[in-house]
C-alpha cells in the first residue's frame, strides 16, 4: 500500500510523495554532499529495481529503489546531493523536510572519507532530526591511496551512530553497511545523542525554549525545533504547522518562551543570517574537533597542498580568471574540435544522398517524391547529425570531467555572492554556463546551416515562381548571379 498523508505526514513536502511500502518493507533515506559516491551506493544497493521521478510541487527529481538483504525488505529514497541542511535551496529544503516527515525508519548519511571534515557537517545537521543514522565513509580505497586512515570506533564514539567504511564502486563494505541499517531500522541497535555547543548565549536560548516546545509537540526533535524557531525559518515552520496540525509559534507558552530566548540573544540586535553564520560556525568547529580525533594523515603533505589549490582555484585574485580561462578552453575545444568529425559526417551523408539519388532515379521515383527525400529529409537529417552531434559529443563529456574533479562546486563558490545580489544561488551558476554555452553553439551552427543552404533554398524558390509564371527568366538571372 502507499504511504499516504494521514499516514505519515510526507505531504508537507508538496502533495502527497507515493511511496508504494509493503507491509514489512522499511522506508531508508540516502543523503550525502554531491560528488560523494551516494548515487553509486544507491545504484549498488538497488540494481534494476529502482524509478525516477520529481517530488511533488519541485522541479528537484527524487529516485526510490528497493533492496532485499538477509531476507528483509527496504525501500532507498535517494535525496538530493546537499551540502548542508539550512535550506537555502530547494534541494536543501526538500532534503530537511524528508528527514523530518518522511517518517524514514533510518538515514544513512554517505560521507566522502578523503575530505571529512567538510562532510560532517551535513553529518552533524542530520543527527539534530534524528538519531535513526548509519554514517556511509565511502570512497575509503581514494582515502587509501592518498594516505588518509580513519579510526572507525572513534568516529563512531564521537558521533554516537554506527560508522561503516566502504568503497561503492567495487562493492566494498555494503554488507556491513546493510546488517548496521537492519539494526538501526528495526531497533536492535541503540545511538545517542551528540550535541554541537553553540555558545552559552544561544544554548541559554535553546535551554528556555526547548521546554516549552518539548510540552506542545513530541513528533520532532524539540532541541533542533527550538533552534528552528530562533532562526525563523519561514518554510520549515510551515512545514511543522502542517505536520503538527497546529501553529507552533502561536502556542502562548511557546510564544512567551521564544521572547525570552530572543532576549538572550541582544533583542532585535541579530538577524537569521547572524543566527545562522553562528549555528554554522559551531558545526564547523565540533567537525573540526572530531576529524582532528578520528583522521590520521601518513602523507603530511597532503593536506596543505590541498588546502593550497583550492586556495588559488576559489580566491578573489585567481578564482575568476581560471574560471573563465577553463571555460574558454572548453568552449573552444568544443569548436575546434567538432570541425573535422563534422566533415567526415557530412561527407558521409552525402555519399549517402547521392547514392540514394542514383537509387530512386533508377526505379523511376517521381520527382516530386524525388526532391522530398534525398534533398529534403536525407539532407536535412544529414546536417542536423553532422553539425549538432560532434560540439554535443565533445562538450558534455568535457563538463564531467570538471565536475568529477571537483571543479565545478568551486565555480559555484566563486560565483555565488554575484549571483545571490541577483536574488539567485551559486549552484545556478553551472546551469547558466551550460545554458550559454549550448545556446551559443546551437547559434552558431545554425547560422552555418543556413549560409550553407540558403543559396540553394533561393534559386529553388526562383524556379518555382517560374514554373508559377509568377518572374521571369531574366529576374532568375539575376538572382543567380547575386548568388
Amino acid at each position: 500500500m502507499g504511504l499516504t498523508n494521514q499516514s505519515t505526514g510526507a505531504a508537507v513536502l508538496g502533495d502527497t510523495l507515493c511511496i508504494e511500502k509493503g507491509e514489512n518493507q522499511r522506508v531508508i533515506a540516502l543523503a550525502g554532499n554531491p560528488n560523494v559516491g551516494k548515487s553509486t551506493v544507491f545504484n549498488a544497493l538497488t540494481g534494476l529495481n529502482q524509478h525516477t521521478g520529481n517530488w511533488p510541487g519541485k522541479t528537484v527529481a527524487n529516485a526510490q529503489g528497493a533492496c532485499r538483504h538477509k531476507g528483509k525488505d527496504y525501500i532507498l529514497v535517494d535525496l538530493p546531493g546537499t551540502y548542508s541542511l539550512l535550506a537555502s535551496s530547494v534541494e536543501e529544503e526538500v532534503a530537511r523536510d524528508f528527514l523530518c516527515f518522511g517518517c524514514a525508519d533510518a538515514a544513512v548519511v554517505v560521507v566522502d572519507a578523503t575530505c571529512l571534515e567538510r562532510n560532517l557537517n551535513l553529518v552533524l545537521q542530520t543527527l539534530e532530526i534524528t538519531q535513526r543514522v548509519v554514517v556511509c565513509l565511502n570512497l575509503m580505497d581514494e582515502a587509501e591511496k592518498k594516505g588518509i586512515q580513519v579510526d572507525l570506533e572513534e568516529l563512531s564514539l564521537q558521533l554516537g551512530v554506527p560508522v561503516v567504511a566502504t568503497s561503492a564502486r567495487s562493492g566494498k563494505g555494503l554488507e556491513e553497511l546493510m546488517d548496521q541499517v537492519e539494526a538501526i531500522a528495526f531497533r536492535e541497535k541503540k545511538t545517542y545523542r551528540v550535541k554541537v555547543d553553540y555558545g552559552p548565549q544561544l544554548e541559554e536560548a535553546i535551554s528556555l525554549l526547548e521546554p516549552a516546545v518539548a510540552k506542545v509537540q513530541d513528533a520532532i526533535d524539540s532541541r533542533w525545533l527550538a533552534l528552528r524557531l530562533l532562526d525563523g525559518e519561514e518554510k520549515l515552520l510551515a512545514a511543522a504547522q502542517a505536520r503538527l496540525g497546529f501553529d507552533l509559534r502561536g502556542d502562548l507558552e511557546v510564544k512567551k518562551a521564544l521572547e525570552e530566548a530572543k532576549k538572550c540573544l541582544g533583542g532585535g540586535d541579530i538577524d537569521r543570517e547572524g543566527l545562522i553564520d553562528r549555528i554554522t560556525q559551531s558545526l564547523i568547529q565540533r567537525a573540526e574537533t572530531i576529524s582532528h580525533f578520528s583522521i590520521r594523515e601518513e602523507k603530511p603533505g597532503y593536506g596543505p597542498r590541498d588546502r593550497a589549490i583550492d586556495r588559488f582555484l576559489t580566491s578573489k585574485a585567481t578564482g575568476i580568471p581560471v574560471m573563465l580561462l577553463l571555460l574558454g578552453v572548453v568552449f573552444y575545444l568544443t569548436i575546434a574540435g567538432a570541425n573535422l568529425p563534422s566533415q567526415w559526417l557530412s561527407s558521409l551523408f552525402g555519399w549517402l544522398e547521392g547514392a540514394a539519388s542514383a537509387w530512386l532515379l533508377e526505379i523511376g521515383t517521381p520527382a516530386w517524391l524525388h526532391s522530398l527525400l534525398t534533398e529534403g529529409i536525407l539532407r536535412t537529417l544529414g546536417w542536423v547529425i553532422s553539425v549538432m552531434l560532434p560540439p554535443m559529443a565533445i562538450f558534455f563529456p568535457m563538463f564531467t570531467l570538471l565536475e568529477d574533479s571537483g571543479y565545478l562546486p568551486r565555480i559555484a563558490f566563486n560565483l555565488d555572492r554575484c549571483f545571490k545580489k541577483a536574488g539567485a544561488h551559486g549552484k545556478q551558476a553551472l546551469t547558466t554556463c551550460i545554458d550559454h554555452i549550448i545556446l551559443y553553439l546551437y547559434g552558431y551552427y545554425t547560422r552555418q546551416i543556413i549560409s550553407t543552404l540558403w543559396p540553394s533554398m533561393r534559386m529553388r524558390s526562383a524556379r518555382l515562381l517560374i514554373n508559377s509564371r509568377w518572374v521571369s527568366r531574366g529576374d532568375v538571372s539575376k538572382l543567380a548571379a547575386n548568388r
